[in-house]
């Protein structure tokens, strides 16, 4: 007969930050997607930069080879997967809260602003974080991505109400652009959860364009 058990285990993860991290105007923290890692995808989000902001990237606690045939061997990571999920959840929120507190807690003043954006898989990561963290997230922005099942916007209204909730997809996105995201959209809405959905002309990725139309 097999018994399965679980152990707690102390493990090094990293996260990346680039920008101004002592007196921010804002904190962003972004959560990559399946199979990226967390400095190249930091990369594309460049024109959060201006000066005025603090820009995280928490890497995923699991790496794999992406693909190990290739002789040159791409490394990514991934959020979770639906063996032992429940498990790779509690670990990532515990994971995430504390880098939100390592990253804050040299910033001097005023509560800053946050503002949690996640991308592909990082949708799901970041919804279960905002509304099961500790962190208060004023804005948050599920870019290419939809809510988790078990994020319902029904049952979660009271805590999505008060978000600053953005919905941003590419019009060629099989993922999450097209009849997905006006399906996602019009959930929120029966949910009486405002929202704002941003499109652009393009497919799974980071627009620069829908970038700056977020940042606003």
């Amino acid at each position: 007969m097999v018994t399965e058990y679980h152990l707690q285990t102390l493990r090094t993860a990293r996260y990346f930050t680039v920008g101004n991290a002592t007196d921010p105007g804002e904190v962003w923290i972004a959560l990559h997607g399946y199979g990226q890692l967390a400095e190249r995808f930091l990369h594309r989000l460049a024109p959060l930069d201006d000066g005025r902001r603090l820009v995280v990237a928490p890497e995923a606690l699991s790496r794999f080879y992406v693909d190990a045939i290739t002789e040159h061997q791409k490394v990514g990571a991934s959020w979770m997967t639906r063996e032992d999920r429940l498990n790779e959840i509690e670990d990532y929120l515990h994971y995430l809260d504390a880098v939100r507190e390592e990253v804050t807690a040299p910033i001097r003043g005023a509560r800053t602003r946050l503002v949690l954006l996640g991308f592909s898989q990082g949708t799901a990561t970041a919804c279960r974080w905002a509304v099961r963290g500790r962190a208060k997230v004023d804005r948050l922005v599920l870019w290419a991505g939809l809510l988790p099942p078990d994020v319902d916007p029904a049952a979660e209204a009271v805590k999505l109400r008060a978000l600053d909730l953005v919905l941003v997809a590419g019009e060629r996105d099989d993922y999450a652009g097209g009849p997905k995201l006006a399906e996602q959209s019009a959930a929120l809405e029966a949910a009486g959860v405002p929202h704002r959905v941003v499109t652009f002309p393009g497919g799974h990725e980071i627009d620069e364009r829908a970038l700056g139309e977020v940042m606003k």
